[in-house]
């Protein structure tokens, strides 16, 4: 790694977009999924209410679920099985679910059974034979990176009975309410969350799992209580592999026909290849460009007009955004061939 300053995620992707050979972003795009989000978010079709709606999310607003939601966003990366192989599929309450669906349903599963999963003390020392019982699959396809699961909730399980009273609370207690403070404290107290990588030179940052874990608390808690942040728009989107997806077909990504080709033939990109951090970067500059534009338009609407500054900025950040075009993504884009998702085998999405 070089020793140069590490930049946050924003500034990484304003950096990687502006030096990328294969992907671009389009104004054309960006201006009509602007007015598209603007739209939804005006008549309250979309906003984070959105994430409790989903039959699998919990909706209490309790300690308890805070820490149902940290072991969900140790555990969210990494879902995707090649084209010809039966998806890692978990069944609860008579449903079968499949990718990151899977993963809540099999915490919900395990907690119905008895198990007392999201407690640190409990997964501080879990095995690898215990957590591939509690994962386990309808199909004969495993979940992917099971060792590396592993080895993640042990990481953070101790590291929370050791220094934060077996709860995650504890450490969301020392943030003063701030999403920023929050994503310093957790980058630096877990190895797991830290997704930097080198472009050109230059130390970059995603923090993807560590800024979806701070937005799903927002969300779930309504921006109350534990779930308070005075600055959540200092979050970016969260660069996965999904809305990437999402952004190539509302056409506000272009890839070159040669990274498409790559991508159509299913080869495998690696973790920090180029490519990847392109995919990734462009990704979050191009909500963010969304989320500038959504904010302006949001400024001269008669239904924000009475809005403060403050009123307005858990209506109208990148976060809601993301949400949306993974929604977008996973309702839409399933099996999409013409389209394909890039796949990057990593612990960080």
């Amino acid at each position: 790694m070089s020793t140069s300053k590490l930049l946050s995620p924003r500034e990484s992707a304003q950096l990687i977009s502006s030096k990328s050979e294969d992907v671009s972003i389009c104004e054309q795009g960006i201006e009509e999924a602007s007015n598209i989000i603007f739209d939804c978010l005006k008549s309250k079709k979309y906003s984070f209410k959105m994430w409790k709606e989903h039959e699998l999310h919990p909706n209490e607003m309790t300690k308890e679920t805070v820490d149902w939601i940290v072991v969900l966003d140790t555990l969210n990366f990494s879902f995707w099985t090649e084209d010809d192989v039966e998806p890692w599929t978990v069944r609860f309450d008579g449903k079968n679910y499949t990718g990151y669906w899977a993963l809540c349903a099999s915490i919900s599963r395990a907690l119905k059974e008895g198990i007392p999963f999201t407690t640190p003390s409990y997964y501080a020392d879990i095995s690898k034979n215990n957590l591939q019982h509690i994962l386990r699959s309808e199909t004969a396809t495993e979940i992917p990176l099971l060792q590396e699961r592993t080895n993640h909730l042990n990481e953070v399980g101790k590291i929370l009975v050791k220094d934060y009273k077996n709860s995650f609370t504890t450490l969301l207690s020392q943030c003063d309410h701030s999403a920023e403070k929050l994503l310093g404290l957790i980058t630096s107290t877990f190895k797991c969350f830290q997704d930097e990588s080198e472009f050109k030179g230059k130390k970059v940052s995603f923090y993807k799992r560590a800024q979806i874990l701070i937005s799903d608390i927002w969300a779930c808690f309504e921006g109350k209580s534990l779930g308070y942040f005075t600055d959540i728009t200092c979050l970016t989107m969260f660069a996965d592999y999904k809305v990437p997806q999402s952004l190539l077909h509302l056409g506000i990504m272009k890839y070159t026909d040669k990274l498409m080709e790559t991508l159509k033939r299913g080869e495998i990109i690696l973790a920090g290849d180029r490519l990847e951090l392109e995919i990734r970067g462009n990704s979050i500059w191009a909500v963010e460009q969304i989320y500038q534009k959504v904010k302006a338009k949001s400024k001269t609407a008669s239904e924000f007009s009475s809005l403060s500054p403050e009123e307005l900025d858990p209506i109208v950040n990148s976060v809601i955004i993301d949400f949306y075009l993974w929604d977008f993504a996973k309702e839409n884009l399933e099996g999409f061939t013409e389209l394909p998702c890039h796949k990057t085998r990593t612990i960080f999405y």
